[in-house]
């Protein structure tokens, strides 16, 4: 695997994922449960950055895409959303969805609308994250799909 490419998480990084999530303030208590839908990117075998796409129904929930502090800045985030929205619209899916409590701004710019949470679709609402792993505080906001395949900015 060569630095800076997407792929899977590996299973051995699982307390890694949990850690950089914890340290950001992101949900991480069902990451062993979900590690599977996590992508991550490695910079000289660490862990520097990922994200996970949870499918639900024809939707999915984009999940905690974090990049650890001293590779910010890099378009790290982005990518690895960009991946996971490729993945949705590959998958059939018609709308991500996320919920978050910091990092509104940064969705919005990239083309995601805010969304009452009464209007979110049943499946995203029956998530673990949706029903009770982030707050009822978190901003919800959504992408319709398929994009045609440019994020904005």
């Amino acid at each position: 695997m060569a630095d800076g490419e997407i792929v899977g998480l590996r299973v051995a990084d699982l307390a890694q994922l949990e850690a950089l999530l914890r340290a950001n303030r992101l949900p991480a208590d069902d990451c062993s449960e979900q590690a599977s839908i996590f992508c991550a990117m490695y910079h000289a075998g660490e862990l520097i950055a990922a994200g996970g796409l949870e499918p639900a129904g024809e939707c999915a929930l984009l999940r905690s895409v974090v990049v650890r502090a001293d590779h910010r800045g890099k378009g790290l985030a982005r990518a690895i959303t960009e991946h996971l929205l490729r993945r949705a619209e590959a998958g059939g899916r018609v709308a991500v969805y996320l919920l978050t409590e910091t990092a509104a701004g940064y969705f919005t710019r990239l083309g995601f609308t805010a969304i009452a949470r009464s209007k979110v679709p049943l499946p995203i609402t029956r998530t673990r994250q949706f029903s009770s792993l982030c707050p009822d505080s978190a901003s919800c906001l959504c992408l319709p799909l398929p994009r045609g395949w440019t994020l904005p900015g």
